[in-house]
């Protein structure tokens, strides 16, 4: 709840801002509260049930009091510039008449062509069309960045599982991966298992909690100068172990799994585009074949 005080607090650094036009702002503690009102610009008012609501429950006193302050400075300059305008612009200048009709025709424009979209589209999307697009258009997959299937995890330098636990997680034995999983779940800080997911080379360098040039320069596979093992110590004696099980470079077309749900939204968006081409045909061709719409030859 804001109270009395923070309310005088606020108007006095208000009345510091501007000594002309927030002048009027500063009363007497005794007007500003009769009726409720604690701040005016001109003829305008600003109640306390206003400013009260823009207030969430439970917050501190002093977080009352910036939020209070906040808001009153916003309402105050709005209405100044407003009236501003008000007093300074012309009728012409002033009638916004034509723009809000051209608005309002827009926006009922756009609410029909999304409801007749909704009721026509056909959101399946089959796995054929999937490869078919992707097959047609390989190079809207190029890849900006690698792409990574890996496991990771972030464990103490001197751990006497960490040899152990390295071999398993890199091991093509599904049992042994999993207990690595079980090892680290004992004593690496974090760890996981992303070998059957994709994911751009950014994010495992974020998940893993390293620096992305860091851990790009640390591969040393054939073809990409690296090894299956990334290993960046930290400044906190951890270690940040990357095992990267498949990898995409740079430059090479993703692989098609990693490509689904993206191509889907296209193909959709295709499909959108054509119903809104479609519509504006069929209008005109239903209009000229009631004489809704016809154009008159001018004769000479």
């Amino acid at each position: 709840m804001i109270k009395l005080k923070h309310i005088i607090y606020i108007l006095a650094i208000l009345g510091a801002v501007s000594c002309k036009s927030v002048a009027r702002l500063q009363e007497t503690a005794t007007e500003l509260f009769r009726g409720e009102v604690v701040a005016k610009v001109g003829d305008h008012r600003l109640h306390r049930s206003q400013l009260e609501s823009y207030i969430p429950a439970g917050v501190s006193a002093e977080d009352s009091a910036a939020l209070a302050r906040q808001y009153i400075q916003t309402w105050a300059e709005d209405l100044l510039l407003m009236d501003m305008a008000e007093a300074q612009l012309s009728s012409q200048e002033k009638d916004v008449s034509a723009e809000l009709e051209e608005y309002r025709k827009s926006l009922i424009k756009y609410r029909y062509e999304q409801l007749y979209i909704q009721q026509r589209l056909d959101t399946l999307v089959t796995d054929e069309e999937v490869a078919g697009f992707y097959q047609e258009t390989p190079d809207k997959f190029r890849l900006e960045r690698p792409i990574l299937k890996s496991r990771y995890m972030i464990i103490p330098a001197d751990a006497r599982s960490l040899k152990i636990i390295k071999a398993k997680m890199s091991s093509e034995d599904d049992m042994e991966v999993m207990e690595a999983d079980s090892l680290a779940a004992s004593v690496a800080i974090k760890y996981a298992d992303s070998s059957d997911t994709w994911m751009d080379a950014l994010v495992v360098a974020r998940e893993a909690g390293v620096d992305y040039r860091s851990m790009l320069a640390g591969f040393k596979v054939p073809g990409f100068g690296r090894y299956p093992f990334v290993e960046i110590p930290d400044d906190s004696g951890n270690l940040h172990v990357i095992y990267v099980v498949e990898m995409v470079a740079d430059g090479k077309t993703a692989p098609l799994e990693y490509c689904q749900e993206r191509i889907r939204d296209l193909i959709l968006s295709s499909r959108k585009h054509a119903l809104e081409a479609g519509l504006t045909e069929i209008l005109l061709e239903d209009a000229r074949k009631n004489n809704k719409f016809v154009i008159y030859e001018n004769e000479e």
